[in-house]
């Protein structure tokens, strides 16, 4: 199991360093792709994948797609808006074929997985975003490599007993200050290594901080929802990882912070 799962990791980086330094379309296509299969990893839980609400949700998450990258509406909250109308319109018509908790998790999974997982791709095209978008990676998986390895040396205090029983305080102190650690070393290379003269340390370290404390509660948030149904992994597209859900939890959620500070603090 340790040898399948470290060869899917190495493989998941390489893919990862082919996508994101490409970039551009391609990018964009493979982050649809993500959020295609991560929305049906989410709606087989609720029993709308191969339904109408659930095709309604891919649809919307293939024109929350082509706006970004054509930019056809002027604001995508349009989409969202007529894909909430069109679901209603489902919901009343065809009642009582679905439950309201089917209806309200078709839109969740649109925003929750495609809509948050886009943020990846709108960072990489943030000026600078080349090397901006990799704080993503580090105060996600980073932060948690590091949260484990002091977690198991040191922890003694858990975070979330019932929900988690191991994962500690400890384990998250380490989490967010390795991620600080990794940001400005990561930092320090770029500047030297690709001569960016004004890719400044101390802010970048300060959002990837922020962003690890927000990545963990993308993954305890992604391991709620699997406790509340009682199933250990979304799926089984990544062998030793689980699904898209499972790989991507804390990135879900920790792309969007990235974008934000970086476009309003530092870009």
């Amino acid at each position: 199991m340790f040898v399948t799962r470290l060869i899917s990791g190495i493989v998941l980086v390489a893919l990862a360093l082919l996508f994101i330094i490409t970039g551009g379309d391609l990018l964009l296509g493979v982050m649809l792709v993500l959020s295609l299969i991560g929305m049906f990893e989410l709606y087989r839980i609720f029993d709308v994948e191969k339904k109408l609400p659930g095709i309604l949700g891919y649809l919307a998450a293939v024109a929350y797609y082509l706006d970004l990258r054509f930019k056809f509406t002027g604001d995508n909250m349009v989409i969202m808006l007529a894909f909430l109308i069109l679901l209603l319109a489902v919901f009343v018509f065809s009642y009582p074929k679905f439950h309201s908790h089917q209806i309200m998790a078709v839109f969740f999974g649109l925003f929750y997985v495609g809509v948050m997982l886009s943020f990846l791709y709108q960072t990489r095209m943030l000026p600078k975003g080349q090397f901006i978008v990799w704080l993503i990676f580090l105060c996600s998986w980073g932060c948690d490599t590091c949260a484990y390895c002091v977690g198991v040396l040191f922890g003694k205090h858990k975070m979330s007993p019932i929900l988690s029983p191991k994962k500690s305080v400890e384990g998250a102190v380490g989490g967010v200050v390795g991620a600080c650690l990794l940001t400005a070393i990561y930092c320090a290379v770029v500047t030297n290594v690709f001569k960016v003269d004004d890719f400044a340390i101390l802010p970048l370290v300060c959002i990837s901080a922020v962003g690890a404390l927000i990545s963990m509660v993308g993954d305890l948030a992604a391991s709620a929802i699997k406790r509340n149904f009682e199933i250990k992994d979304y799926g089984k597209l990544i062998p030793g990882h689980g699904g898209v859900l499972d790989r991507f939890d804390s990135i879900i959620i920790t792309a969007p912070i990235i974008y934000f500070l970086a476009n309003y603090f530092y870009v």
